[in-house]
């Protein structure tokens, strides 16, 4: 892992945090703290990314020729850092974190130059089009047909658990092509107009008691040709390939941010005046998940450097998603049992943005319950525990 030193990074941190200081409004700041899931209120995470995008922050992990930042390493984890101590929103991650990173290294000239910028300012939201019913971890068996008519393609079928579709204007899709040969390769990877005639999307109200996922149907769906990515029956290439930037999150950056909310309601003073935060066995699984994050830090770094130098993050990437995944579940039940009694009612109008009701705990404790049940997802997700354990051992490992 190249890592460089730059004795100016200590400047660039006060940097980033008396731009936040001044970006961030009220509204801003109160999304940030109610985000209970990867998912942010939609209007706030649109908001985020603008703000971002004029101050020329939009897409850190982008080549500069593309709108990126051309940070190093370490300034792209300082600000990471800063934004989850700042508590800022999150960003939808299906463009800037997936779809674009795929347009940049399998689009056409034409694909980036239409959808990079608009993807960069907020203009554009995507979706996923991958899973379908009975074809999840198994993804090489979706059954969504694409039939070639002339310059077009018909699209029949459904996807399902599509995060925000209700609220996205494109989806990047795999759909099937051809019926001949291994599964893999009669796929192709196509991006859809939302707007198409013909798509019909239902919600699915998730254990949280709120919609990020649906599911969509194709009913004679008609998309040019030149929406496809790569080549035709080639899809299942792309699609793997954008799985490796699903699959790489600053995971440990997330840990920490829970793990100060943590603190601060562990810090809240008891009716016997003392605090949680004085107890013995509470500072040990406290520290465990520290060292947990502290570990978890070193081997995002090293995805991030073979980023820096153009490299895929490869296999790695899937033994980052489950451990990510399970040690973040392990810290929303950490937080529940930190919340004691608080954690007992469930506050879901309390996470609406500018609701001004009586409070029933500290701030903190707000989100809290919300993701621990949005949390119970985390390990089926982006492909389940032991789907990446088993890429791990076969890519890794040899096995």
């Amino acid at each position: 892992m190249k890592m460089t030193q730059e004795p100016s990074l200590e400047a660039f941190r006060q940097e980033v945090r008396a731009w936040l200081e001044e970006a961030l409004t009220p509204e801003l700041k109160e999304a940030g703290l109610k985000k209970t899931s990867v998912w942010q209120e939609i209007n706030s995470a649109i908001e985020w990314q603008k703000t971002l995008h004029r101050q020329g922050w939009g897409a850190p992990d982008w080549p500069e020729e593309y709108g990126g930042t051309g940070w190093s390493l370490e300034q792209r984890y300082v600000f990471a850092e800063e934004c989850a101590r700042a508590n800022t929103p999150g960003l939808v991650p299906m463009g800037v974190k997936m779809c674009a990173p795929m347009l940049i290294g399998y689009g056409t000239d034409e694909q980036k130059a239409r959808y990079l910028p608009r993807i960069l300012d907020g203009t554009d939201m995507w979706c996923q089009g991958y899973s379908e019913p009975g074809s999840g971890s198994d993804l090489a068996s979706l059954k969504t047909m694409a039939v070639s008519d002339g310059d077009d393609y018909i699209i029949n079928g459904t996807k399902i658990w599509t995060s925000y579709a209700q609220h996205s204007n494109m989806m990047f899709a795999l759909v099937r092509t051809s019926t001949e040969g291994i599964p893999q390769k009669g796929i192709s990877f196509i991006l859809i107009d939302m707007a198409t005639p013909g798509i019909t999307i239902e919600p699915i109200i998730n254990l949280e008691g709120t919609h990020e996922l649906n599911q969509v149907f194709f009913d004679d769906v008609r998309v040019p040709k030149t929406n496809r990515v790569g080549a035709e029956n080639e899809g299942w290439t792309v699609a793997k390939y954008l799985l490796q930037f699903e699959r790489t999150s600053m995971s440990s950056i997330e840990l920490r941010r829970q793990l100060q909310r943590i603190e601060r309601v562990a810090s809240q003073t008891g009716m016997d005046g003392r605090t949680l935060a004085d107890d013995g066995d509470f500072q040990r699984q406290l520290s465990e998940l520290k060292i947990d994050a502290m570990a978890m830090e070193v081997s995002e770094k090293r995805v991030l450097a073979d980023l820096s130098d153009g490299k895929a993050p490869g296999p790695v990437s899937s033994l980052l998603n489950f451990v990510g995944s399970e040690t973040l579940q392990r810290a929303e039940v950490f937080a529940v049992q930190t919340l004691g009694y608080y954690g007992i009612p469930y506050e879901l109008a309390r996470l609406e943005i500018g609701y001004n009701g009586p409070p029933l705990g500290p701030d903190d404790a707000m989100p809290i319950l919300g993701a621990y049940l949005n949390a119970r997802a985390r390990t089926i997700a982006g492909g389940s525990s032991q789907v990446q354990r088993n890429i791990v051992a076969k890519a890794m490992l040899g096995m």
